[in-house]
């Protein structure tokens, strides 16, 4: 089992506050959870040269770990000690994606999706660190709908928003994507290409710090709806 010990244990990146539970959140809790196929599995692709389809069992069944982690979502609460099982990210690349590689290509990014259609690409060097997972289990129990079954992309290191649930797809990029043009609603709450938690990369432009109330203010109003549909 290992344990994320980047920071000092107990202590908060800027801007968070604990809280005693760990809730459903996200931009679809009006939706519900994906259904998720009876044998479920994750499509490698990008520049690969032909897309590899890997089943949940094949995935995670090889080299299973454990990790004791907090979760920080970018509304400002951090839901601490939570105990994930799965897959590190790193032996996945390593045994199904590297060796398809063509030569000459370079993989530099990766766009991770899932069922419910939420993707984020992430550098490729932030999901090769020690403490990334593809987990399927939380708290000793398979993932439920609220938090990603049946595989969720786990990275202690960067908001909640690049943790995707119900990972279906995930393709190499030999680049970052370029930028499109997104509604307002969306360029209000742009998301960071890294999401680092300790550096409070939250937004895509603005600082941290600025956009602290505006997120607050946005997590109360969609934890007392998750809590009126009972989903907390």
């Amino acid at each position: 089992m290992t344990t994320d010990t980047t920071h000092p244990r107990g202590t908060l990146p800027p801007g968070q506050r604990r809280i005693d539970y760990f809730p459903r959140f996200g931009r679809r809790l009006d939706q519900p959870p994906p259904t998720v196929s009876e044998h479920p599995t994750v499509v490698f692709g990008g520049v690969l040269p032909a897309p590899i389809e890997v089943s949940l069992d094949e995935l995670v069944g090889a080299d299973r770990r454990e990790l004791d982690a907090d979760f920080h979502c970018v509304a400002g609460w951090s839901a601490t000690g939570l105990h994930w099982e799965g897959v590190a990210f790193a032996d996945v690349y390593q045994r199904y994606v590297a060796p398809a590689v063509a030569p000459g290509t370079t993989v530099t990014h990766v766009l991770v999706r899932g069922l419910d259609d939420e993707h984020f690409v992430a550098e490729l060097e932030d999901l090769l660190a020690g403490n990334v997972l593809l987990a399927d289990r939380l708290g000793g129990r398979p993932l439920d709908g609220d938090h990603g079954a049946p595989l969720r992309l786990v990275n202690p290191e960067q908001y909640g928003y690049a943790n995707i649930k119900h990972v279906c797809r995930i393709d190499m990029l030999a680049g970052a994507p370029p930028a499109g043009s997104p509604p307002l609603i969306d360029r209000m709450l742009q998301s960071h290409p890294r999401a680092r938690v300790w550096e409070e990369e939250r937004h895509g432009t603005l600082p941290g710090w600025l956009i602290r109330p505006v997120y607050r203010v946005i997590k109360a109003f969609m934890l007392a709806g998750a809590a009126r549909r009972g989903t907390s």
